[in-house]
């Protein structure tokens, strides 16, 4: 195939095996590299992909099924409709082996042979950090996943993420609301099919501000296969993958496995040592990841200089002397008065005034007689 735009025959037979039953992206990706599309999409309508150079390894004990299955599908399919009922609802397509694919993506370990896409594909240039983590996040990693989110944007970093509930959902929030470097999300399913679907409007958002990936056509539902090889996209675009808030296992740590196996740099936000939501990050960060507690430190890792987050930080008055210390004293959980006045050594009228500033500037909030640190503003 050409490396500019693809030929019609590269791009359809690229559409066309992204549609195949049980092809995964290893699947996907030997069919590519089997030899010239149109060769290619004949012997799979012929029902011999196996006979094709590389089958016969990813496709495994069921290449006979697979070869019967993928026929039945590329006789029935019709490619440049396909091709053209993506154009017409705006989704463009990347193919491997092009200019059309993202530089970082196309000499990835583990390349995408197809993107669809909604936005602009070009803003995938500069730095870029991963956000990660639960979707059973606390509030205390929404906010601090909020928080990244906006001052990494507005430093000028790309956030990154699957726009997963909870921290993705999160840390895009933040990024869209400092309205800094362009977001990108990477999905699992049809740019058509939201999930979840509460995130209908945060995935337009994205879309119009930076670009929404995926390697799956319209219409494809969301299946457990697509987050695993999802996450390996996510570890691929980003220069640094932060996870906020996680257990011991799950999506974020696969990520975490995925980014080290492209010798990614991974950070970990601290968090309480009885929350379940931070057994995952307190054990990478007691076994190899670097900390963060704030941009700064995912700035001074790339090379930059922290005074890029300044307008990010700053957005807040600097807290005085006092409220300094009570907002120290009081970290990342819900406090009483009285244990910052313990903790402070300060008089209660000094801490009570210290959190009346807080509070108005903005700091914390107040719920009954507990305070909490907020990541950022309301």
């Amino acid at each position: 195939m050409s490396a500019t735009e693809p030929p019609a025959i590269g791009l359809e037979v690229a559409v066309g095996v992204a549609g195949l039953p049980e092809a995964g992206p290893a699947r996907r990706l030997a069919l590519h590299r089997a030899g010239a599309p149109a060769e290619v999409w004949s012997a799979v309508c012929a029902g011999r992909a196996s006979t094709l150079p590389g089958m016969a390894a990813v496709m495994g004990r069921r290449a006979d099924v697979l070869n019967g299955r993928w026929a039945a599908a590329a006789r029935a399919g019709d490619l440049p409709a396909e091709v053209a009922r993506h154009r017409a609802a705006g989704v463009g397509l990347a193919v491997l082996g092009t200019s059309t694919m993202p530089g970082v993506l196309a000499s990835d370990i583990e390349p995408p042979s197809l993107l669809c896409l909604r936005g602009d594909p070009d803003v995938v240039v500069g730095p870029r950090v991963a956000i990660v983590g639960t979707r059973r996040c606390t509030r205390y990693g929404r906010e601090v996943a909020t928080e990244l989110g906006y001052d990494l944007a507005a430093a000028g970093i790309a956030v990154v993420s699957g726009l997963a509930a909870g921290i993705d959902a999160a840390a895009h929030r933040g990024a869209l609301e400092a309205g800094g470097a362009p977001p990108i999300g990477v999905v699992g399913t049809g740019l058509d099919v939201v999930y979840p679907r509460q995130h209908a409007v945060l995935w337009q958002q994205v879309a119009e501000a930076g670009v929404l990936l995926s390697e799956h056509l319209l219409g494809t539902p969301p299946r457990a296969w697509h987050f695993p090889s999802r996450n390996r996209l996510l570890a691929a675009l980003a220069d640094i993958v932060v996870v906020v808030e996680s257990d011991r296992s799950g999506g974020s740590m696969h990520t975490v496995d995925e980014a080290e196996a492209r010798q990614r740099v991974v950070m970990a936000v601290p968090g309480p040592v009885r929350s379940r939501a931070s057994a995952g990050t307190n054990g990478l960060l007691r076994e190899r990841a670097h900390v963060i507690t704030d941009a700064t430190d995912v700035l001074i890792l790339l090379g930059m200089s922290p005074a890029a987050t300044r307008s990010a930080v700053e957005r807040r008055p600097t807290p005085s002397p006092e409220a300094a210390a009570v907002l120290a004293a009081m970290g990342w959980e819900p406090a009483a008065a009285d244990d910052l006045v313990r903790r402070t050594g300060r008089t209660v009228a000094t801490v009570a005034v210290a959190l009346d500033e807080l509070e108005r500037d903005g700091w914390i909030s107040r719920s009954g007689g507990w305070y909490e640190r907020r990541a950022k503003p309301e």
